[in-house]
C-alpha cells in the first residue's frame, strides 16, 4: 500500500473532515454497508448474545409479561362474557320472557371494566418496554463508541466510513426498533393464542379443534407469500442503496458534474436505478399485499367452519348460541397473531443481522492498552531519532525500509516527494497511528513505544489539508487545542496565525458559530484557525501537511513569518509538495519509494543536481508557464 492509497478516502463522497491531532488519511475501503432484509449468517448465536443485554433489566422484563398477562387475559375474557349477554337476550326472544336488563348492566360494565383494564395493562407493558430499550441501547451505542476510540487506524483505513457509521446508528436503530416493538408483539402475540386456545377448551373442546385447523393454512400462506417477497425486498433495498449513493455522490460532487457538462449523463443514470427500484418495489409490494387477503380468507373459511359446526352444536343443544359467537370473536383474535407473523420475523432477522455487524465490530482487535510511563515529559527537548525503521501497511508489501534520520531540536525538517513516497506514512508512524515492523523511534533518549500513545501524541500538534472544525464558536474550535485556555490566549494564538483580523470583522467575533464543515467562512479562514489551534496547544513537535495551500500568497507569507517566530526552540515537521514554501527548511529531507534519496538545506540540494533539483525547477517552470 502506498501513500497515493492512502489518499483514497479524500473523495467528494467521503468529505474527510479531521485535522488533528488525528490521523493522517489512510488507505483502502471496505465493504459496503448492510441493507435492511439481509439475513444474519449465525442466527443463534448472535440471539443469544443479543438476549445477554437485557439481563440487567431482567426484573423489567418480568413486570413486561406480567403486564400482558393481564392485558391479555381481560381481553381474552371479554368475549366469554360478551356470548353470556347474547345468551340471555337470545334466550329471552325465544322462550318470550322479559329480558334480564339488570344482569345486561352487569355484563356490561365487567365488560367495560375489562376492556379498561386490558388498556391499563397494555400501556404500561408498552411503557416498561419503551424504557428497556431505550436503556439497551443506549448502552450499546456507548459501548460502540467506546470501542471505536480503542480500535487502531488501521480498522478504519480497511473500512468505508459510511459503514462505520453505518453500524453506529442504522444498526444500532434497527435493533432498538425490533426491541420495542418486535419483542412486545412475541410477548403479547405468544400469550394471546395461549389464553384463547384456554377460552375455547373450556367452552367446547371439539369446536376448539375446528378453529385450530386454520392455524396451520395460516402459516402456511405467511410461509409461501414471504418466499416470494423477500427476495423482491431484499432486491428493492439494493436498488434504494443505489439510488441513494448515485444522488450523495452527484450532489456532493455537483460542481465537477456541471464542470465537465454531464449533468445528462447523471440523470440518466439515475432513471436507469430509479427504474430498477420501481420494478423490484411494485413486485415487493404486491406479494407483500397478497397476506392479508389470503389470510383473511382462511379466517373467513374458519368463521364458515365455525358458524356451521356451531350451528350444529346449538341445534343439539351441547353450546350455547353465546359461545359460538364468543368462538368466532376467539377466531378473529387469534388470526392477528398469525398475520404477524410475516413482519416480526422480517423485523427480527433484520435486526440480528444488525446485531451481528454490531457485535463483528466489538470483536475488532483493540490497540493494546498502555499505562502512562514514569517520564517527564516536560524534560523532553524535542531531538527526534528514526533508527533503522522498517514498516509496511501489509506485512509483505513494505513501504519504509532502513530509515535513519537524526533532526535536532528546534529544527524545522521539510519531507518531500511524490505521490507514495512515504511521506505521510512517516507522520503517521512518528504520531505511533501505527506500529513499527521494526526499529525505533525516539524522543530525546525516550523511546516512543516506551510511553503510552496519549502521551506521545500530547508532544504534538498537527495542521492538516483537510481542516477539521466542529459545530461550536470560533472561540471553542481554537480553544480546543489546550484545555483550560484563557480568553487572552485564546486572542494571542489567533493574532499568531493571523487569524485575529478576520475573526473580528465578523458579526460575532470569536462568538461566530460555525455550520456544518464550517461553509460560513473561507477554506483559507478555516485553514488559519486550525493553525490558531495548533499555535495555542504550544507543542514541542508541531506537523504541518500542507498547512498553508489553502491560504492566498500574502497570508502565507505572514503564516510562515509567525511560525518562524514561535517555532523556534521547538521541532517542527513539515510535509509540501510546494517546494517554495520550505526554503527556509534547515533540513530538507527527499524521499522515494519510501527511502530517503537526498537531504540538506534548499541550497544544498540545488547544487547536487538531483532529484529535489528537478522536482524544483519543474514547478518553477510551470509556475513561469502559468502566469
Amino acid at each position: 500500500m502506498t501513500e497515493q492509497k492512502e489518499n483514497q478516502h479524500n473523495t467528494p463522497s467521503s468529505k474527510p473532515r479531521r485535522s488533528g491531532p488525528g490521523p493522517m488519511p489512510g488507505p483502502g475501503p471496505g465493504p459496503s454497508p448492510m441493507m435492511p432484509g439481509e439475513k444474519p449468517k449465525e442466527f443463534k448465536k448472535t440471539l443469544i448474545r443479543l438476549t445477554k443485554y437485557l439481563k440487567p433489566r431482567k426484573i423489567q422484563l418480568i413486570f413486561v409479561l406480567i403486564a400482558a398477562v393481564f392485558a391479555t387475559l381481560f381481553n381474552v375474557i371479554s368475549p366469554k362474557v360478551l356470548g353470556d349477554a347474547t345468551t340471555s337476550l337470545f334466550n329471552s326472544f325465544t322462550e318470550g320472557t322479559a329480558v334480564d336488563f339488570r344482569y345486561i348492566v352487569q355484563l356490561v360494565l365487567i365488560l367495560f371494566g375489562l376492556y379498561s383494564l386490558s388498556s391499563l395493562f397494555a400501556f404500561l407493558q408498552q411503557y416498561i418496554m419503551a424504557g428497556i430499550s431505550q436503556w439497551t441501547i443506549a448502552e450499546m451505542r456507548e459501548e460502540v463508541n467506546e470501542k471505536l476510540t480503542r480500535l487502531p487506524l488501521r480498522y478504519f483505513d480497511k473500512q468505508q466510513h459510511g459503514d462505520i457509521l453505518s453500524r453506529a446508528v442504522n444498526d444500532i436503530d434497527n435493533i432498538n426498533n425490533s426491541l420495542q416493538q418486535a419483542l412486545t408483539q412475541v410477548i403479547t402475540s405468544v400469550i394471546t393464542v395461549i389464553g384463547i386456545l384456554i377460552m375455547m377448551l373450556i367452552i367446547n373442546p371439539l369446536l376448539t379443534l375446528v378453529v385450530v385447523i386454520t392455524i396451520p393454512l395460516s402459516l402456511i400462506v405467511v410461509r409461501i407469500v414471504t418466499s416470494f417477497s423477500q427476495s423482491h425486498f431484499m432486491k428493492q433495498q439494493h436498488e434504494l442503496g443505489q439510488i441513494n449513493g448515485h444522488v450523495e455522490e452527484m450532489f456532493t460532487g455537483h460542481q465537477v458534474v456541471k464542470a465537465y457538462g454531464h449533468e445528462e449523463k447523471a440523470v440518466a443514470q439515475f432513471d436507469e436505478i430509479n427504474d430498477r427500484l420501481y420494478q423490484a418495489g411494485w413486485k415487493a409490494q404486491f406479494f407483500s399485499g397478497l397476506m392479508m387477503p389470503l389470510i383473511m380468507f382462511v379466517n373467513n373459511l374458519g368463521y364458515v367452519f365455525v358458524s356451521i359446526v356451531g350451528g350444529i352444536f346449538v341445534m343439539n343443544g351441547t353450546i350455547r348460541i353465546g359461545d359460538v359467537q364468543a368462538f368466532i370473536q376467539y377466531s378473529r383474535q387469534i388470526s392477528q397473531p398469525m398475520a404477524q407473523i410475516a413482519s416480526i420475523a422480517n423485523m427480527i432477522q433484520t435486526a440480528i443481522a444488525s446485531a451481528e455487524r454490531i457485535f463483528t465490530l466489538l470483536d475488532e482487535a483493540e490497540e493494546t492498552p498502555e499505562q502512562p510511563a514514569n517520564i517527564d515529559l516536560e524534560q523532553l527537548r524535542g531531538e527526534v531519532t528514526f533508527e533503522n525503521i522498517h514498516f509496511g501497511y501489509e506485512k509483505d508489501q513494505p513501504i519504509i525500509e532502513e530509515m535513519d534520520i537524526e533532526v535536532a531540536e528546534g529544527q524545522t525538517v521539510a519531507i518531500v516527494g511524490p505521490t507514495g513516497a512515504g511521506k505521510t506514512t512517516l507522520i503517521n508512524l512518528l504520531m505511533r497511528f501505527y506500529e513499527l515492523d521494526k526499529g525505533s523511534i525516539k524522543i530525546d533518549d525516550v523511546v516512543l513505544t516506551d510511553i503510552s500513545r496519549e502521551e506521545a501524541r500530547s508532544m504534538f500538534a498537527m495542521v492538516l489539508q483537510d481542516t477539521w472544525l466542529f459545530n461550536g464558536t470560533i472561540r471553542e474550535n481554537i480553544a480546543y487545542g489546550r484545555e483550560g485556555a484563557t480568553e487572552t490566549e485564546i486572542v494571542q494564538a489567533a493574532k499568531s496565525a493571523y487569524a485575529d483580523d478576520f475573526i473580528r470583522t465578523l458579526p460575532d467575533g470569536y462568538d461566530t458559530v460555525l455550520g456544518e464543515d464550517a461553509s460560513n467562512i473561507s477554506q483559507g479562514q478555516r485553514q488559519l484557525l486550525t493553525i490558531a489551534r495548533a499555535i495555542l496547544s504550544n507543542p514541542k513537535i508541531l506537523i504541518l501537511d500542507e498547512a498553508t495551500s489553502s491560504v492566498d500568497t500574502r497570508t502565507e507569507m505572514n503564516i510562515q513569518k509567525a511560525m518562524n517566530q514561535l517555532m523556534a526552540g521547538h521541532t517542527c515537521f513539515v510535509i509540501a509538495h510546494r517546494l517554495s514554501t520550505i526554503r527556509d527548511a534547515d533540513l530538507i529531507l527527499v524521499m522515494n519509494h519510501g527511502r530517503i534519496i537526498e537531504q540538506g538545506t534548499h541550497e544544498e540540494l540545488l547544487e547536487k543536481h538531483g532529484f529535489y533539483a528537478d522536482l524544483y525547477y519543474s514547478q518553477f517552470s510551470e509556475a513561469i508557464t502559468a502566469s
